[in-house]
């Protein structure tokens, strides 16, 4: 049997519209794994790196001796990292 080959001009256009995005080997590996479920969703790329630096102040805490400077680097108030280090947030 001869090998299928997909092309952007085979998708919908909102399916086509994913495919460039992530390209269409992508766009397969996605509708093998996916395809026909009701929704898959994607975390805003703006909660991804909030969460990535949340991390990062939690690791660089040191029990509370640099608050100020931490809040200075990240522009937070000091107050948002003592929550976000005691788990308030």
């Amino acid at each position: 049997m001869d090998k299928i080959i997909i092309s952007l001009d085979d998708l919908s256009d909102r399916q086509r519209e994913i495919a460039e995005v992530i390209g269409i080997e992508n766009y397969i590996k996605l509708s093998k794994r996916f395809g026909g479920e009701d929704s898959v969703y994607i975390q805003k790329y703006s909660e991804i790196i909030k969460s990535v630096r949340n991390k990062e102040i939690r690791k660089k805490y040191n029990d509370g001796h640099n608050i100020s400077e931490l809040a200075k680097i990240y522009n937070l108030s000091e107050r948002y990292i003592r929550k976000l280090c005691h788990n308030k947030i």
